[in-house]
């Protein structure tokens, strides 16, 4: 058992969604207002090496191959006393049919360093229909039963309540079957009512986004970050060389997509 487990696989979408927010926290930003990578800053450096140390020393052995789903799975097997990510594992760790630890676990927000609003974390994956489809009338008709009330109705009668998909009703979080079976669900609306994506550090940003930079450019920027850190977390290189090959490779990045005059 590990005293926690968090993502290190790499990709902007693995390991650093949580760890922007540690970044976040100690008061850490992508960019500064001229579109500056600040990738080799203190914070930056602080809260990268946190997250290593952290992993090193109490979480799970090969962390550059733990995602979301392999996350999941060791702590619903009781494998980990510590789970820090998006607030849709709750559903899965309440849920009998999933999880050993139905009974055992709690929820709370997540630490915060310097910065208390850095913790927060927003997300959402969403439906959309191609301009290019030919049963554009017949998404919509599904999309709109995906996020209706019926079901939502339906997902929690058949399934349970505490498994129907989290955040895409008001009205969900005022139904008392779902507050009942889900402890969770209050914790949940707070941080997404909370979370702002144009504030999400203490400095100014150019950007929009809480744990990711919501421009073209960063899917790749943040998949060749994620590399350089997962070689820190191996130990093939010091934090600090990490640091210093993804400032480089942001900062050329944002040059050949034209950002610099």
């Amino acid at each position: 058992q590990y005293g926690i487990v968090l993502r290190g696989l790499p990709g902007w979408g693995e390991i650093m969604a949580p760890l922007t927010t540690v970044i976040n926290t100690y008061g850490g930003r992508w960019f500064d207002e001229n579109w500056e990578p600040q990738l080799t800053s203190p914070e930056w450096q602080e809260a990268v090496s946190f997250y290593v140390n952290l992993i090193n020393d109490c979480g799970q052995p090969g962390a550059t191959s733990t995602g979301f789903t392999e996350a999941l799975t060791l702590m619903s097997q009781g494998q980990a006393a510590m789970w820090v990510d998006a607030t849709v594992a709750a559903g899965f760790l309440t849920n009998p049919e999933q999880s050993q630890i139905v009974d055992e676990i709690g929820f709370a927000p997540a630490p915060v360093g310097p910065v208390a609003k850095g913790n927060h974390w927003l997300w959402s994956w969403s439906l959309a229909i191609p301009s290019t489809t030919e049963h554009a009338a017949e998404a919509l008709q599904f999309a709109t039963w995906a996020t209706s009330r019926d079901y939502i109705q339906l997902v929690g009668e058949t399934n349970g309540w505490a498994t129907i998909p989290p955040g895409t009703r008001v009205s969900t979080y005022e139904r008392a079957e779902y507050l009942e079976a889900a402890a969770f669900a209050p914790v949940v609306l707070q941080l997404m009512q909370t979370a702002d994506p144009t504030d999400s550090t203490r400095d100014p940003v150019p950007y929009v986004g809480v744990q990711f930079v919501g421009i073209p450019e960063f899917q790749g920027i943040g998949t060749d970050v994620a590399q350089f850190i997962a070689e820190a977390l191996a130990g093939d290189v010091t934090v600090e060389e990490a640091l210093l090959s993804a400032q480089e490779a942001t900062r050329a990045t944002m040059e050949e997509a034209g950002y610099y005059d």
